[in-house]
């Protein structure tokens, strides 16, 4: 078996939030219905797991799914809303070595009018804060940018930089996973300069990860675009998706399901005939999709591409 580069883990579809851009928390799985720690151990090793929801914290189990998800991989993220301060600092002080990304979507009126939370940008920012205070050290948030919020951009990214955090970004998308076949941009070229101002702040920056975050943002440009990708897409051939129940994805835009973790052994599933059926649609799929767990480890893989990229603009900077 191929080495196992990333896996989304989606503990829950559970959500205490109603945003805009995904449906999910219409569809929340039952709490008897979702997979529990000795289904997780079957997982393979990988470098990096990213653990989602829903809202990861509302597993009341969540503390026994990451003491075993952390024997899996190099590297535990979870994403969160941030709404739990109290829980998200319980988990920590017991997990010190592993990372959260919360999602902040734009200043205060934008984000808890997207996310449907009251006061949830307070609640998100003073998790990050108290987090920090801890010193733990892979924190950051993230922002998925539509033509509700584009305009935040720039901003958050200067409060990142002034917290001393991580800042990610995606683009606004559909999957079967929001249950969302909407969401597009009506105002793309206004999106587009927003992100046009964060590459050049980028690559202006010190910091060698930040020009590579660069590229990873034009690429969210390309898509905005409608574009084809930079990077070939390798979802179900070194990365896959689990969802609450135990089926195992390529991704979360194609919805195929290689098989089922409670009923098989995660090799038998991943050799199967279902998954090399699916790996052949995805080496076709036109979706274009440009999310960082489809595309970091490609960046890795094509380092050339990111790398002359980054020399041609770095030293011109704008566009």
């Amino acid at each position: 078996m191929n080495k196992i580069k990333f896996a989304s883990i989606i503990v829950t579809y559970r959500c205490n939030a109603k945003c805009h851009m995904c449906n999910t928390w219409k569809y929340p799985s039952k709490r008897e219905d979702e997979i529990g720690v000795s289904v997780y151990e079957k997982l393979p090793f990988m470098d990096t797991i990213n653990v989602t929801g829903g809202e990861a914290f509302l597993r009341e189990d969540l503390d026994d799914i990451i003491t075993v998800l952390k024997k899996k991989t190099n590297r535990l993220v979870i994403s969160s809303n941030g709404f739990f301060t109290s829980r998200i600092l319980n988990l920590f002080d017991k997990h010190k070595d592993i990372g959260i990304r919360i999602s902040i979507e734009g200043l205060p009126k934008a984000n808890d009018e997207l996310r449907g939370i009251k006061d949830g940008f307070d609640r998100g920012i003073r998790s990050l804060v108290e987090l920090h205070h801890k010193g733990i050290k892979d924190i950051g948030f993230g922002i998925t940018v539509s033509d509700r919020n584009a305009k935040d951009l720039i901003e958050l990214y200067y409060l990142s930089e002034m917290m001393g955090l991580e800042f990610a970004t995606a683009a606004v998308h559909n999957a079967f996973y929001f249950h969302k076949v909407d969401n597009r941009f009506e105002h793309p070229d206004i999106a587009i300069e927003e992100f046009k101002k964060l590459i050049n702040e980028l690559l202006k920056s010190k910091k060698i990860k930040n020009w590579f975050r660069a590229y990873f943002n034009y690429g969210l440009i390309n898509y905005i675009q409608g574009r084809p990708r930079f990077l070939p897409c390798q979802m179900g051939h070194d990365s896959f998706f689990v969802d609450p129940y135990g089926e195992i994805f390529a991704c979360n835009v194609m919805e195929k399901s290689f098989g089922n973790l409670k009923e098989k052994t995660f090799e038998e599933i991943w050799n199967g005939k279902a998954a090399e059926t699916i790996r052949q649609e995805v080496l076709t799929c036109q979706k274009n999709c440009w999310m960082i767990g489809s595309v970091s480890q490609q960046m890795k893989k094509h380092i050339w591409k990111p790398v002359v990229w980054i020399i041609k603009n770095r030293f011109n900077i704008g566009y």
